[in-house]
């Protein structure tokens, strides 16, 4: 009890200081639903109660996406093992960039641009809403696609495992690549809103 009540506390903690770079909590790499249990209970979900969802989690559920399980190699594979690609994370506070390898959450801008990500009934609801991007200088928009699947993928059994929902969208504003302020060699793939259910 008292270490779920800490994690509420320190996300909120480091949400309301919100204009800088937020230290995520080791993974935890044991546990959850037994393999078939859990991808018997994968399915896209579109309807979320608000709630925030505690920095553990959040930890847990970004290393399972596309976290370092070992030195150079990541959770999700990628051809060749170009990593080609990145993810942001967006919350009603702001956007921060997920580095995998310092186990960080950088500061992107502060506010609400979740209008971007279209489709509110869906984005506003969710916890977080993880937004897939590619690098093109290291592989090409196809390859990307593909990559971003296997990530998808990841956050579907994450989800099913922890109780949570989710739904993978390739629908989003024009604005989104602004407000998460790209640079013209990347390219957002995919949008997956991660939420408790109803």
């Amino acid at each position: 009890m008292k270490k779920v009540f800490l994690s509420f506390f320190l996300l909120g903690l480091a949400l309301t200081m919100q204009a800088q770079d937020i230290s995520l909590l080791p993974p935890e790499k044991t546990g959850g639903k037994p393999f078939f249990e859990t991808v018997n209970a994968r399915q896209s979900e579109r309807a979320f109660i608000k709630r925030d969802m505690p920095l553990q989690t959040l930890s847990n559920l970004l290393w399972v996406a596309n976290g370092f399980n070992r030195s150079d190699k990541r959770t999700a594979p990628t051809g060749s093992n170009k990593q080609e690609m990145e993810l942001y994370v967006m919350c009603d506070t702001g956007i921060y960039y997920y580095d995998a390898k310092q186990n960080v959450l950088n500061f992107i801008a502060q506010g609400d641009f979740r209008i971007a990500l279209g489709q509110p009934h869906i984005s506003n609801e969710a916890a977080v809403n993880i937004i897939m991007v590619a690098d093109t200088d290291k592989a090409s928009v196809e390859s990307a696609r593909i990559s971003s699947g296997y990530i998808s993928q990841n956050i579907y059994l994450f989800a099913a495992s922890e109780g949570l929902g989710t739904v993978a969208r390739g629908s989003f504003r024009a604005e989104l690549s602004k407000a998460i302020q790209l640079k013209n060699n990347q390219t957002i793939i995919l949008v997956q809103p991660v939420g408790y259910l109803k």
